[in-house]
């Protein structure tokens, strides 16, 4: 299958710099995959991010979203994406839906039209469904600034998809929203990618939303560091352990050498289970444990190593 998205080798200097902003990136994202784009400041997400949405020429390199390039073919390229930005961009004195319509006749799928009700049955239709999808249905007439900061970012998700586009680019979503929203909001992106299967690229520095991800780019210093699903990425760079303790810890201490296992500490002890699996290590203990603690590693943690390790090359160097 054809990726909707191709990164090849892309490089971005400003003119100003004596480094590249974006050095090299490279990676695909397949039709309907949710793809997450992670660094620290300053580590060329935002650039990346501008080269896609076509709001930044490259330097060199080749990039492709349904296999139109995005320099030559920009025009084509806006047309199959949606983009909700960092800061949001409502006209807050108008109504919801008058945002959505101003959005549409501006991306040349209708003429205008003074009013809802003098819009296409298509564009009616289309409104409709979303709305429904995203839970503002009720509101979609009332003024934007009586909004929610939470429901403000739904309409833009209405507005962003009016099109029917293959590919959004959400930079930063949640950023401002109180958890409870950002919950929300993300039950509402996974019901768009259910039933419209749209792809869906990532920027955020909350690290649980990259959780549900299919793939995770990791970029540090205009480099990619880390690339692969979140399993992969946490298996690789993250070790999985178990805290055991007991009252009689002389016991427990010498049955974890017996059985060699690798751990840590004088009590509670730290036992890396080094591809072995939780249950079958505590199982294979016979000291009476009085406690008995899981660490299995995040995409949080796996990203916190990354970084570090990026780091330490650093130091190093």
């Amino acid at each position: 299958m054809e990726p909707i998205i191709s990164v090849d080798n892309l490089v971005k200097r400003y003119k100003t710099s004596e480094t590249n902003a974006v050095d090299g990136v490279s990676f695909t994202v397949a039709p309907g995959e949710f793809f997450a784009l992670l660094g620290p400041n300053g580590a060329g997400k935002t650039t990346t991010i501008s080269v896609l949405t076509t709001t930044l020429l490259p330097t060199s390199g080749d990039v492709r979203i349904g296999g139109r390039d995005v320099v030559s073919e920009a025009a084509a390229v806006r047309s199959q994406m949606g983009i909700i930005f960092q800061k949001p961009s409502l006209d807050l004195n108008l109504s919801a839906e008058e945002n959505v319509r101003f959005h549409a006749v501006l991306y040349g799928l209708y003429p205008f039209r003074p009013t809802y009700s003098t819009m296409p049955q298509s564009y009616r239709d289309r409104v409709g469904e979303l709305a429904n999808v995203l839970g503002i249905e009720d509101e979609i007439f009332n003024k934007v600034k009586t909004f929610s900061g939470g429901m403000k970012r739904k309409l833009e998700i209405v507005r962003g998809l009016i099109h029917h586009p293959r590919v959004l680019f959400l930079d930063e979503p949640t950023t401002g929203l109180d958890p409870s929203s950002r919950r929300d909001l993300w039950q509402y992106l996974t019901v768009v990618r259910q039933t419209m299967g749209t792809t869906v690229f990532l920027t955020t520095h909350y690290l649980e939303e990259a959780e549900q991800a299919d793939t995770v780019c990791v970029v540090n210093k205009g480099k990619v560091v880390a690339l692969g699903t979140p399993a992969e990425l946490t298996k690789t760079m993250v070790r999985e352990w178990i805290t055991v303790d007991a009252e009689d810890r002389s016991m427990l201490r010498a049955e974890l050498t017996r059985h060699g296992f690798a751990f840590e500490g004088e009590g509670p002890f730290i036992l890396s289970l080094d591809g072995r699996s939780a249950h079958a290590t505590i199982r294979a203990i016979e000291t009476p444990l009085t406690t008995i603690e899981v660490h299995k590693p995040s995409i949080e943690d796996a990203y916190l190593a990354i970084v570090e390790q990026e780091r330490s090359k650093d130091e190093a160097a």
